[in-house]
């Protein structure tokens, strides 16, 4: 069990000191909900009270005699918090969507005249990015901001962190017992595609425990979903989790409402999934013009790419080469897990395919010296040899293996020649290798496509979606090893499933300026849709035409229709992806010109970044009297407080991690901050004083002292207590580190 689900499963054991009165009898949760679920790590957004003295737990509407409870809860302890209501609006632009929950919360569990801080968790889904977060609570109100900061003040921020990569969680300080706290939080998330049918799946489902306890306590959810796909063609809703009500329909566009009093909070995920009726390959070319506040005033436009309906549509014959570290670091889970998700790789290769498996620490270690048919008897081997072979030793060279795929593929024009590189470490010559490979790419006559994944936070990720943009190919990774393997059979198919190979954009050459991002179009999966943005000077045509050629080695050519969009942000929709591709191109080149642009986009459309920081502003409200307005809540710009967050960004990887091997599964966020000087000194002057009096020879010599020698001990002790020995003892172990 992880660190915080650790620390709600100590809030719920002190959640029994609560009283609630007559309804004591309904006080969650109660034992059989919580044996039912054993991992309490947040999987919808939840707001929790953090406990350090366990003293303060008791209900501040309903007080009650409680024994006192000594010592403190190292780490703190979090309560979930009970929810009294709670809406969610979704916007769905292309592949993207905006989520934004608006919930209200009481501080049931501290008493009323205590305070304590409260930590809001906020799951996101696939890709998801914190957009902001807007706190009401007494006297107080709290939001977030994205600022550009030097290096030096970094080091202050110890609070506002991702957990396993997709639970973002900040603490709100001194929180008064029996408060409300309204909390609206915003994040972005991808919208999957498989088989023609988008899927969105959102964080909707509420633990038993955080219901309000009292019959009478009105319990509501509202969900608005709107859906705007970009493309002039009609929209059809396949499933719902929840009974959503269309409200308004266009053309490629719908809105759903969803609102009711519910006895029991939601206990799903809110799943919605649509498909868009059009032709195989189908899109359009959406343009917008800059705003006026746009760091970049030339226009914009997104190209958007559909595989639409392709059940009967063979698929490209494929060379693939697995690169795979098997450095120390990946022992353990995260190894394992690669290789179960190899396994099943292998047994969906057709007859026709071609294979071949490296695996890579100092040394490399090749399961065949040339490429091999993906029959029965090769894969049976291949499984074989990766039990014996593939085991976690040594360091990691990462040019040497790709150097040898490259020679492998690549020798027939009737095949896709796939590389997947696998890895969780960072080494010295990434540039190098980025510029090697895209020599070696040009002097192909069949590039073969990169996939690259990471594992962990110690991998460089902007290298390995550089050598992805590089090789056309495509990039994912998993940030703990439980969900490796979800992650990389995903990735494995949608590279596994190319349809349109070689794209490229035609119509286009005419124009004043154009910036591409990629600069490098990857190639189009059955599996995912395509979009590449860009800026421009200069007219769009009346129509775009996207060549590419087809498994069967014959050229398709699309007409996509130029459409001027104004309900769609489309700078938003695009920002992420831009921003990462930016990233990887700054790291790159080590440009500084470009880590600015990097950081004046971040703060324009509110993604994190590198080289942005969060930053959570913290504003007194007063009341003043007015004659229309008895009370009207002013903010005091004079006492607003800026507490700088941590970094949001993965990183450019950690080299002396991965030279000392650290293993991905040891890796966790701490979110508590102790003081390591206290601790270290206490530890080490207890344990002094420990080897000294603590032994057995001290025991058997007290077994034996004379009862006047006793007394006379206890005394004497009792005296250098009151001279204020203990202070002194404190003052000590404190300055002895």
């Amino acid at each position: 069990m992880d660190s915080f689900s650790q620390s709600v499963e100590a809030g719920l054991n002190l959640s029994y000191r609560i009283y609630y009165g007559k309804e004591r009898s309904i006080v969650p949760p109660n034992s059989e909900e919580m044996e039912r679920s054993k991992d309490y790590f947040p999987k919808s957004p939840m707001v929790y009270a953090v406990i350090s003295e366990p003293a303060i737990v008791d209900n501040p509407d309903v007080p009650s005699y409680q024994p006192y409870v000594y010592g403190r809860c190292e780490p703190p302890a979090f309560i979930p918090l009970h929810m009294h209501a709670i809406s969610m609006e979704v916007d769905c632009y292309l592949d993207t969507a905006f989520v934004t929950v608006s919930g209200t919360w009481h501080v049931h569990c501290v008493m009323a005249s205590k305070s304590c801080e409260c930590r809001v968790a906020i799951p996101m889904g696939e890709q998801g990015s914190i957009l902001g977060v807007e706190v009401d609570v007494s006297k107080r109100a709290f939001h977030t901001e994205l600022i550009t900061v030097e290096d030096e003040n970094i080091v202050k921020a110890k609070d506002g962190v991702l957990l396993k990569g997709y639970v973002y969680t900040l603490k709100i300080p001194k929180v008064d017992g029996g408060a409300t706290i309204n909390v609206k939080m915003t994040w972005s998330q991808k919208v999957l595609y498989r088989d023609n049918e988008f899927f969105l799946d959102l964080p909707f489902s509420f633990p038993a425990y955080v219901r309000p306890v009292g019959r009478k306590i009105t319990k509501r959810e509202k969900i608005v979903l709107n859906v705007n796909t970009g493309i002039a063609a009609e929209v059809v809703c396949r499933s719902s989790s929840h009974p959503l009500k269309e409200v308004w329909r266009e053309v490629g566009k719908l809105g759903f409402l969803y609102e009711a009093e519910v006895p029991t909070w939601s206990t799903r995920n809110l799943s919605f999934s649509y498909t868009i009726t059009s032709g195989e390959i189908f899109g359009e070319l959406l343009f917008q013009s800059a705003s006026a506040h746009d760091i970049d005033q030339r226009d914009m436009f997104c190209l958007y790419l559909v595989p639409g309906n392709l059940h009967d549509t063979k698929v490209f014959t494929r060379e693939v080469v697995f690169v795979v570290d098997i450095s120390g670091s990946m022992i353990g889970g995260a190894l394992d897990n690669v290789k179960h998700t190899l396994r099943g790789a292998l047994m969906h290769l057709d007859e026709v395919d071609s294979f071949n498996i490296i695996g890579f620490n100092g040394e490399t270690k090749l399961f065949s010296t040339c490429m091999v048919l993906a029959n029965r008897d090769a894969i049976e081997s291949a499984l074989q040899w990766m039990d014996a072979k593939l085991t976690a030793d040594g360091g990691t060279n990462i040019l040497l293996p790709l150097n040898q795929a490259l020679e492998m593929v690549g020798k027939t024009s009737h095949s896709l020649p796939i590389i997947f590189l696998i890895t969780d470490g960072t080494v010295e010559d990434e540039r190098h290798i980025c510029t090697s490979i895209r020599s070696n790419l040009t002097s192909k006559s069949v590039s073969p496509q990169i996939c690259t994944f990471g594992i962990g936070m110690y991998c460089n990720h902007y290298f390995l979606q550089m050598l992805a943009h590089i090789g056309k190919g495509f990039y994912d990774a998993a940030f703990d090893v439980d969900s490796i393997n979800h992650r990389l059979e995903r990735l494995l198919y949608i590279a596994s499933s190319i349809v349109l190979a070689n794209i490229t954009i035609q119509s286009l050459d005419h124009l004043d300026s154009l910036e591409l991002y990629p600069n490098d179009i990857p190639d189009l999966s059955s599996r995912s849709p395509l979009i590449v943005s860009g800026r421009y000077n200069g007219k769009l045509p009346e129509s775009v035409k996207v060549s590419g050629t087809l498994p069967d080695m014959s050229t398709c050519v699309v007409d996509l229709k130029i459409q001027k969009v104004k309900d769609m942000p489309l700078d938003r929709v695009v920002a992420r992806r831009q921003i990462d591709i930016l990233t990887a191109y700054s790291w790159l080149s080590e440009s500084k010109q470009l880590e600015q642009k990097i950081a004046q986009l971040s703060i324009q459309t509110g993604f994190p970044s590198e080289f942005s920081r969060m930053i959570l502003v913290q504003t007194e409200k007063s009341k003043t009297s007015s004659d229309l307005i008895p009370y009207e809540e002013k903010t005091c710009e004079a006492n607003n407080r800026k507490i700088m967050l941590r970094s949001l960004g993965i990183g450019f990887g950690n080299l002396v991690a991965t030279l000392e091997n650290h293993v991905v599964a040891m890796e966790e966020t701490r979110l508590h901050e102790t003081s390591d000087k206290l601790t270290k000194a206490a530890a080490h002057c207890c344990s002094v004083v420990l080897d000294r009096i603590c032994c057995m020879c001290l025991l058997q010599a007290c077994s034996r002292m004379n009862d006047r020698f006793a007394i006379a001990l206890t005394q004497l002790c009792g005296a250098f207590a009151c001279v204020g020995c203990i202070e002194c003892c404190c003052d000590l172990c404190v300055s002895c580190d």
